[in-house]
């Protein structure tokens, strides 16, 4: 837009205006330019957790075109940022990497809680620990990872609800077992079932860990956090390291599958809306903020995925079988095995890194 102090006024004379016509018509040339691009949006997040059907609603109502990329891990999407790659406008990181991001600088300040449809975020998802005053996130959805079996391929159609069946599986569940490709999520699980600390800085700690890992890795099939749906639903494994969503939309195509909330504790998470600094349209990616707080919104996204969301009236939206579902509402007597993930100390995250490597080689 052309401000006070490059408009043509009417005492300049002939030629001036025309000079500043010109000047005028090729800023209005640049800014039809900038308008143009600006009605574009680039979505950077997890394989198959954004609704299409959502991305085309929001397209019609506000005209901005979504293209949306996806990645398999907060280490993959936190790698690609750090490089400077992507951008993107905005980012679904987990609590867990949320507060690294802001204090390394990665994400925009855009004032999420100023947002209009913030009022309806849901206590205590107002005030994550990662991001208390909520100036660089939205909540998108939340939930637990833990391991889902098929009840009609295990012996007594029954499992324990224990780690211990997924980190020494039983001889007939050897190499029909899948873990997620997932760095957090695998230490994560590894050390809840040793009786760690998730953030421990202890060395020997951590060997212990790769230890557990190693002597699973061969009786493992396959590390991945793409299609996990399916290949359980495919009966491709019998046993997956699963996110709870995830669980849920394979079991309305496998009736036999059960999610676990093993008894030592398992990861209870929430994924977060973020812009990255830098991205080439945050006035856009704050109206896709604001507009995923609508009740309507979430419970659509929330339908899709499987998982539960933190928007208040969204319940009124969300299917019914998602509502009675055991995997996305918790009974109250397993809530008390949830461990918040935490956002971890580098010290930590550097004994993961180690760990991981070692462990994939």
């Amino acid at each position: 837009m052309l401000t006070d102090k490059n408009r043509p006024e009417n005492r300049f004379s002939i030629r001036k205006a025309c000079l500043c016509i010109g000047t005028a018509l090729a800023l209005t040339a640049a800014s039809a330019t900038v308008m143009a691009q600006s009605k574009q949006l680039l979505i950077y997040s997890w394989s198959n957790y954004i609704p299409p059907n959502l991305i085309k609603r929001f397209e019609s109502e506000t005209g901005v075109k979504v293209s949306l990329d996806s990645y398999d891990s907060n280490d993959a999407m936190l790698a690609k940022l750090q490089a400077g790659g992507g951008g993107y406008d905005i980012v679904v990181p987990t609590n867990s990497v949320l507060a690294t991001m802001i204090r390394s600088g990665l994400l925009l300040k855009v004032e999420a809680s100023k947002l209009s449809n913030f009022k309806n975020v849901a206590v205590p998802h107002d005030k994550p620990e990662a991001d208390k005053a909520r100036d660089y996130s939205v909540p998108y959805l939340i939930g637990s990872s833990g391991f889902t079996y098929d009840a009609a391929k295990v012996p007594g159609g029954k499992l324990e609800e224990s780690w211990k069946e997924f980190f020494d599986p039983r001889p007939e569940l050897v190499g029909k077992i899948a873990a997620l490709n997932d760095q957090g999520e695998m230490f994560s699980a590894a050390a809840i079932y040793l009786n760690m600390d998730t953030c421990t800085e202890n060395p020997a700690d951590a060997q212990k860990i790769l230890e557990l890992l190693e002597k699973q890795k061969p009786k493992l099939k396959i590390y991945s956090s793409s299609g996990t749906i399916d290949r359980v639903a495919a009966g491709e494994v019998v046993m997956h390291h699963q996110w709870n969503g995830a669980s849920h939309r394979a079991k309305t195509k496998l009736s036999t599958a059960v999610y676990v909330y093993p008894v030592e504790g398992l990861n209870l998470w929430g994924d977060n809306f973020a812009v990255p600094k830098g991205a080439p349209n945050p006035d856009n990616a704050k109206l896709f903020l604001n507009w995923m707080m609508d009740p309507k919104n979430a419970a659509e996204a929330s339908n899709f995925s499987g998982y539960n969301n933190a928007i208040k009236g969204a319940e009124a939206f969300m299917n019914a079988d998602l509502r009675s579902s055991p995997a996305i509402n918790t009974p109250d007597a397993l809530k008390s095995r949830f461990r918040p993930v935490k956002d971890c100390s580098l010290k930590n995250r550097e004994l993961r890194d180690g760990v991981w490597t070692r462990l994939r080689r």
